[in-house]
């Protein structure tokens, strides 16, 4: 607890920014409810009228993008992640959010020489031939420079940004906070979980800091198409390498966003969008590790209709399990068996509760939309969407893998169609369907299948005395309990209970009247304003009980 209080203390004039940004966009309310009302007394005098009249009239979307530009590099990650969340924000959130860019101005090369000493032990001045101090690209968590081994290789040096780590965890402190509130004060921000994604967002971009994780994933890749010469990762000089920088080799091609240059090299367009449609769907359906952004900017195209993939600070990882279920969503559709498809989207929701027959007559129309459509004419992209949308409707979350998968696809194929224009990623997709239905099926398979489905059976089979013997001493120890989790209990035991107050105060109202009414009709007594006092008493206690009851029955009905 004094922890968090220190950390509070700490970043207080971060959250007094980020609340100050947020009533600049015209969400002064929300920061309200959330409870930071004290932040806010200050904030009011940095803001521009003229410029708030004019902000407060653009859609939420673009005021939700605009300051997150503001508030900088983690706000802006954070977007870019929202970005891949097609099953919790409509298309024009989407948008927005995809606009996000985390492009910096540079830090100047004296500043980052410290922790490249720390790191290299030596000034990089002596380890490399030459070093370009101006780099080549610059982005919110680390930078890009030419440099150039003894030994005459070119290589980049991938460089972390000096104190970004120290940052990055202020915000991500703060973001945590900012979850709780909204989560626990905002009831129409539960369906978008701000807890679970902002934990998924401060792994992922945890990871994303430590530049020789970036370097492990380059290794896997190349270990996965050691075998293709049709695809060249970047080797890593581990000598070199640590968490605040990675040296790599250095790839000389066409970028992925020049095809005027690709055309004027004689490359063959096509075969280049298939080649990647290929790799990508490798690392998807067969490694189960992939790219999470192969956009063009992450792309080099080199002679021979090669192409070589770069930036893998973003990867997703697939379970084989969850690669069976996307090859059953896609071969149920190419069946037009919406059985199948409901039963892989009712797996994808978890325990989330759902109207099942809602759903299956979503999927249903989803099929019958598809029932005269060949395969290879479906766009993946599109399909992809119609079925983020029901998701979205049914306000159903997807895993955080499929979200990086689906973003990757959609990402895929809008890279193919710039290459080619009548490419379908679908048409790249049926082989390696039918790769992994057959596989599913081979002796080898089943054999192992057989052998874990036998061994989890006798593993339950031979402890089955082991649980009961356990079970038995809780017995006679007195230990043994039952927990029943029974949803909304409490809640129905406070309205039983209010019940029966109101019932007993209405019992005892019309005790009161009764009781009165009979002290009214007797002579004697003391008197006010010529009427027995005690009767009169009776009656104004009488009144005061029916107000309360029906204040009371008014305000339950209420919530």
């Amino acid at each position: 607890m004094l922890l968090e209080t220190l950390h509070v203390m700490r970043d207080i004039s971060r959250l007094h920014e980020i609340t100050s940004v947020f009533i600049r966009y015209g969400w002064g309310d929300i920061a309200r409810r959330l409870g930071v009302i004290g932040v806010l007394e200050r904030a009011g005098r940095i803001l521009n009228r003229g410029e708030a009249d004019e902000i407060i009239h653009l859609e939420p979307a673009i005021r939700v993008r605009r300051a997150m530009e503001d508030l900088g590099p983690t706000f802006v990650k954070l977007g870019q992640v929202l970005a891949t969340r097609v099953d919790m924000f409509p298309p024009e959130w989407i948008i927005e959010f995809e606009k996000l860019q985390s492009e910096v101005p540079p830090v100047p090369f004296e500043a980052l020489l410290p922790q490249l000493i720390s790191a290299l032990g030596a000034s990089p001045l002596e380890i490399f031939n030459e070093v370009q101090t101006t780099p080549v690209a610059a982005a919110s968590i680390a930078q890009v420079h030419l440099a150039q081994l003894k030994d005459g290789t070119e290589v980049v040096l991938k460089i972390r940004r000096p104190d970004i780590e120290q940052k990055i965890e202020a915000d991500l402190r703060i973001l945590a906070h900012i979850a709780q509130l909204l989560e626990s004060e905002l009831p129409e921000a539960r369906r978008y979980q701000p807890v679970q994604v902002v934990a998924e967002f401060s792994r992922s971009l945890r990871r994303e800091l430590d530049l020789a994780r970036e370097a492990r994933n380059i290794d896997r890749f190349a270990h996965n198409f050691a075998a293709d010469e049709t695809v060249l990762i970047p080797k890593v000089y581990w000598e070199w390498t640590s968490a605040v920088m990675n040296v790599q080799q250095r790839i000389i091609g066409i970028p992925g966003n020049n095809l005027a240059a690709v055309s004027a090299a004689g490359l063959d367009q096509k075969i280049l969008a298939a080649c990647g449609a290929d790799a990508v769907l490798k690392m998807i359906l067969i490694d189960g590790y992939f790219h999470a952004d192969p956009h063009p900017g992450n792309v080099f195209y080199l002679p021979g209709n090669r192409l070589a993939m770069l930036d893998f600070g973003m990867v997703g990882r697939l379970t084989h399990e969850r690669r069976n279920q996307i090859v059953d969503l896609l071969a149920s559709l190419a069946r037009r068996n919406e059985q199948g498809m409901l039963d892989v989207l009712l797996e994808w929701t978890g325990n989330a509760s759902v109207d099942d027959g809602k759903l299956a007559a979503d999927v249903c129309e989803l099929v019958v939309n598809y029932e005269n459509v060949q395969l290879k004419d479906v766009r993946l992209s599109t399909l992809l969407q119609e079925i983020t949308m029901i998701m979205r409707e049914h306000s159903l979350v997807l895993p955080s893998d499929l979200t990086l998968l689906f973003k990757a696809l959609v990402t895929l194929e809008g890279l193919g169609r710039q290459l080619d224009p009548e490419f379908h990623l679908i048409t790249h997709l049926e082989p390696f369907v039918e790769q992994v239905i057959r596989e599913r099926y081979t002796p080898s398979a089943l054999w192992q299948r057989g052998l874990k489905d036998f061994s989890q059976f006798y593993g339950l089979v031979t402890g089955l005395p082991r649980d009961l013997g356990r079970l038995i001493r809780e017995i006679r120890r007195g230990k043994f309990k039952i927990d029943l989790d029974l949803k909304r209990l409490d809640h129905f035991g406070q309205q039983i209970d209010r019940s029966a107050n109101r019932l007993t105060m209405a019992i005892l109202t019309a005790s009161l009247v009764i009781g009165s009414s009979i002290v009214m009709t007797v002579e004697g007594g003391p008197t006010l304003f010529g009427l027995p006092l005690f009767g009169l008493i009776g009656f104004l206690l009488a009144f005061f009980n029916s107000v309360w009851i029906i204040f009371s029955i008014w305000r339950s009905n209420r919530h």
